[in-house]
């Protein structure tokens, strides 16, 4: 990674983070966090990391064109955002749903998304919904519960592999995933089936919608599960954005590679570390409350 390509990601990155806090302020609420923590490494996907298309999906989302089914020929998904499907491009599949402001936001800042498209954001009939679905912009599938979507792309990177085909699949999934039973069987059949073209990285940021993720639920040394599950490992540190670049450079001969990305759910505003552990979704009890966090945050991102 060139000096000028980091100064781009990390361009990328503070956009992701400003838009995500703009829209909180002006809204009066939103998933904050998960900018401070994901913007890095999402910054680095789309920018560096992942073998993409153009997209082809409008500039501007479509509202929301019906259920799927073989007689609705309106129906998309969020995928288009990716580009076309092809044999050498990588797949992109976001897991945590509650992260789409932030998805968002990162193809705004890489200008695959028009940015008044957050007008949209949870709107009646919007495809920009605020818990994203597969048919959201940057989202493939809907995810029900948490450790779906990491089942779905292994069956994805399985087809891939018959078919012979070049692209990789990459799944961004949450540390609460790792709580989920469905998670660990996912990895097992990846180990089992020697799915070395997934690639599935982490936000292991220790908050969750109930609170720290060790007081829901301890998940222990997870580097050491994964091994044993057959997973090449790298932890990072994901708010650096060249150890991100060097860990997805890493091509497994056995297993999928899995990154572990340590964040920090206040990184780049400081200012809800006074929040913790409650920090799933921002909100303010009063205009005064509003009013201090955005003169607080203010002063890092701008």
């Amino acid at each position: 990674m060139t000096s000028d390509e980091l100064q781009k990601t990390e361009e990328i990155a503070l956009k992701i983070r400003r838009l995500v806090f703009e829209h909180t302020i002006k809204n009066n609420g939103g998933y904050l966090s998960q900018a401070a923590s994901s913007a890095d490494f999402l910054a680095a996907l789309y920018s560096k990391i992942l073998n993409l298309g153009k997209s082809i999906a409008p500039d501007m989302p479509l509202a929301y064109a019906g259920n799927p089914s073989s007689m609705n020929k309106n129906y998309t998904t969020g995928a288009l955002y990716h580009g076309e499907k092809k044999d050498e491009y990588d797949r992109f599949f976001v897991s945590p749903a509650h992260y789409a402001l932030v998805i968002y936001a990162a193809l705004i800042a890489v200008g695959r998304m028009n940015e008044k498209a957050l007008d949209l954001f949870n709107k009646d009939g919007s495809s920009v919904e605020m818990i994203g679905a597969e048919h959201s912009p940057g989202m493939e599938v809907t995810n029900g519960s948490l450790a779906q979507t990491l089942s779905m792309a292994s069956g994805v990177a399985f087809a891939r592999r018959v078919k012979k085909e070049k692209g990789r699949v990459w799944v961004f999934i949450s540390d609460g995933e790792f709580q989920e039973g469905q998670t660990w069987e996912t990895f097992l059949t990846m180990g089992h089936y020697n799915l070395n073209n997934m690639a599935v990285i982490a936000d292991m940021n220790g908050q969750q919608c109930d609170g720290a993720v060790h007081t829901v639920m301890q998940i222990g040394d997870v580097e050491q599960k994964l091994r044993a599950f057959g997973a090449n490992v790298m932890t990072v540190d994901g708010h650096n954005i060249k150890e991100i670049y060097r860990a997805s450079e890493i091509k497994p001969y056995n297993g999928p590679l899995v990154i572990l990305a340590n964040t920090s759910p206040w990184r780049g505003m400081n200012a809800l570390k006074k929040r913790y552990p409650r920090l799933h979704y921002v909100r303010f009890k009063s205009e005064a409350e509003k009013q201090n966090l955005k003169e607080e945050i203010s002063k890092q991102l701008y």
